[in-house]
């Protein structure tokens, strides 16, 4: 866990981690993962919604798959296959209801963005699990400086929401809105524990990610739950 920050991931506890907003969020993911594994935690990975089924060997078929890799030093990835799209959607209740008491570490990607690196969502969206304790919010950098109607999936409903036009350029202060937002990337959160992933920081001047940052603490986030990630950590 060299680049992430936050604070749960050494804690040694139980959790389940709902990734929700826009791009970035299958990346950090399996980085999570690949790291809690190799410190020989038992990882599950699924998605509430859909993923590209992993051609890497981490998809497990049934719990004695799941149970192989773990014993291997793995993630194991469930889900029920899409013959059509070469996807995963939610695997079968009685799987991860068995692997869910198992597990040490659950990360679940609850929302799709179409790779646009920021959203609204939908009134259907996010699909957080019931067990979900964290939520990690993530959010592309390259959506700054672009218009809501090409960078934000669902941008109508973006707009609505920030009171603008969908050809407005999005600014720090528009992004912090939708990540803060209840009817953005804070939808359903509630009582759980909520972190920001800022990716592609890389992209960004330092006076840019000191400017977000600092918008985002100034409107209540704590800055020990911000990731400024970059592209390759």
């Amino acid at each position: 866990m060299a680049h992430c920050p936050f604070d749960f991931v050494n804690d040694g506890k139980k959790h389940t981690i709902c990734l929700v907003g826009g791009g970035g969020k299958t990346t950090v993911m399996y980085e999570l993962a690949a790291a809690w594994a190799a410190c020989g935690r038992k990882v599950l990975v699924l998605t509430s919604t859909h993923i590209l089924q992993p051609a890497d060997g981490s998809f497990a078929a049934d719990a004695a798959a799941v149970h192989s890799l773990w014993q291997q030093g793995c993630y194991a990835v469930i889900g029920t296959p899409e013959l059509s799209t070469g996807k995963l959607t939610a695997p079968p209740q009685g799987l991860y209801n068995e692997l869910q008491l198992q597990a040490d570490v659950i990360l679940c990607e609850a929302d799709g963005s179409r790779h646009k690196p920021c959203k609204a969502p939908a009134a259907h969206e996010p699909v957080l699990l019931p067990d979900c304790d964290m939520v990690l919010a993530v959010a592309g950098m390259d959506a700054l400086g672009r218009q809501l109607a090409q960078a934000c999936q669902r941008p109508q409903l973006a707009a609505e929401l920030l009171g603008c036009s969908l050809d407005s350029v999005i600014d720090e202060q528009m992004l912090t809105a939708l990540l803060l937002s209840e009817q953005g990337a804070r939808k359903n959160v509630g009582t759980r524990a909520y972190y920001i992933v800022l990716n592609k920081c890389d992209l960004l001047k330092a006076a840019q990610q000191e400017e977000i940052r600092r918008l985002l603490v100034s409107a209540g986030m704590d800055e020990r739950k911000i990731w400024l990630r970059g592209r390759g950590e």
